[in-house]
């Protein structure tokens, strides 16, 4: 196996930046030290005024395989997302078929240990009707991120309203659960209020038809049956500041039972930019107000928000054009998360080392993945190298996802990322990929 030793390079990991060497062999870190000297053969990485990364976990992705492959596949989005610096995902449930059994889950895993170029996880599907198969993945705790509810409308049968169903999934589940939080009821209610109000609605519509109402009363619930099981609860896609009186900070993250998401689209734009950007920034939940994106930022640097993902959902451009019902709501953005973030550490909203934190410690510690998402001897080498003095650009001609467009197209970041390595391969350099290795299934230690 390759090993290889990096100079000099300005490590951010635990709170800490400083210089240090670091020396791979294999799939793992094998010593972090002042000054490293070996006496067998590496490749040394000269990462003078460079800083290592622990590679970014991206724990909300959906990469379209199977059967929306049109849009994406594993392969294609894995490789925009190692040559952006997240080194690991966890995949949603709401492919073709949905993901609702365990036999069509490990058909997932079976694609990407083919295909993946980074380290990979799915989550189990529910409907209102899968509790028994869902319960069968207690068994499976060690090797499956969790199992995700929608508990608001998605693709296909996944839409879970009933509240027997989530009781029994919340009672009797030894998974982390995910939940997708929006009240379909208020959502329903809002688009026709809005339908007759106006006839035809518009983009800037979107976050009044699923507003901040939806979104709480659905945390909420969640949020009440987690309390009555004490179950492993986490949130996903924090959107609104009033949801945020639902979580406290005072406890670390390791003992917390309910956790918290945000992704990079609602810290980066607001509603005020529907204008300019239409439907390519329809999502769910929607991006609104911007005290809402005020008050995220808040509460994810004082840790009421645990981690930051994407909630990458590629759609084809055609997709998102047409009228508000027929427009598809989702952002493609896991290539880009990393630098967003060091666009904002460049204007003094957030530390590198939180930064780390967030998107790669945290989500680490939220799932109890095995030996990632921090830079340790023995663990896996997952690791970014970023020159934050080297400006990079969005264009339509570096953008890696098959849908071939992103809302931050001629975005201008302060940075750009060197090379990622995963499991101690270094898949992605200065815009060329070895494909030689594939990415691992992640573990859990549960």
């Amino acid at each position: 196996m390759q090993k290889y030793l990096f100079k000099n390079i300005l490590v951010v990991n635990e709170g800490k930046i400083k210089a240090l060497d670091v020396l791979t062999n294999g799939e793992r870190i094998e010593k972090i030290a002042g000054a490293i000297e070996t006496k067998y053969k590496v490749t040394e990485i000269n990462g003078d005024g460079k800083h290592l990364f622990p590679g970014v976990i991206d724990d909300q992705v959906h990469f379209r395989e199977p059967g929306l492959t049109h849009k994406a596949t594993i392969y294609t989005e894995s490789k925009a997302a190692v040559a952006g610096g997240v080194t690991s995902f966890m995949e949603m449930p709401n492919t073709v078929p949905n993901a609702l059994t365990p036999l069509l889950l490990e058909d997932k895993y079976s694609i990407a240990k083919n295909t993946s170029l980074a380290n990979y996880s799915f989550f189990m599907g529910t409907s209102n009707n899968n509790a028994d198969e869902v319960l069968k993945m207690n068994k499976h705790k060690h090797d499956v991120c969790g199992v995700k509810i929608f508990m608001g409308a998605s693709t296909g049968n996944m839409l879970v309203d009933s509240h027997s169903a989530l009781d029994k999934v919340f009672r009797e589940s030894e998974m982390l659960i995910a939940t997708h939080c929006e009240d379909e009821r208020i959502i329903k209610a809002n688009y026709e209020r809005l339908k007759k109000e106006k006839g035809e609605l518009s983009p800037a519509d979107h976050p009044l038809v699923r507003d901040e109402e939806a979104c709480f009363e659905s945390s909420l619930i969640a949020i009440k049956f987690a309390q009555k099981y004490n179950s492993r609860l986490h949130i996903l896609h924090i959107s609104t500041e009033k949801e945020l009186q639902l979580f406290g900070n005072m406890m670390p993250l390791k003992e917390k039972r309910i956790t918290a998401e945000v992704c990079v689209h609602h810290l980066h734009f607001t509603a005020d930019d529907y204008e300019k950007l239409g439907y390519k920034i329809k999502c769910n939940p929607a991006i609104k107000a911007p005290h809402n994106k005020k008050a995220l930022w808040k509460a994810l640097l004082d840790d009421r928000l645990d981690v930051i993902a994407t909630d990458h959902a590629p759609h084809t451009w055609e997709e998102k054009q047409g009228v508000y019902e027929k427009a598809h709501a989702g952002l493609p953005l896991v290539q880009h998360p990393l630098l967003l973030m060091l666009h904002y550490h460049k204007q003094g909203r957030i530390s590198l080392e939180k930064i780390a934190e967030k998107m790669s410690h945290a989500v680490a510690d939220c799932f109890q993945i095995e030996n990632r998402g921090y830079i340790r001897e023995g663990y896996f080498a997952d690791l970014v190298v970023v020159d934050n003095n080297l400006p990079s650009t969005v264009t339509k001609e570096n953008i890696l996802y098959k849908c071939g467009w992103s809302p931050l197209v001629n975005f201008s970041f302060p940075a750009s990322i060197q090379s990622s390595f995963v499991s101690g391969n270094m898949v992605y350099s200065n815009g060329s990929f070895d494909e030689t290795a594939k990415g691992q299934r992640l573990t859990f230690n549960r």
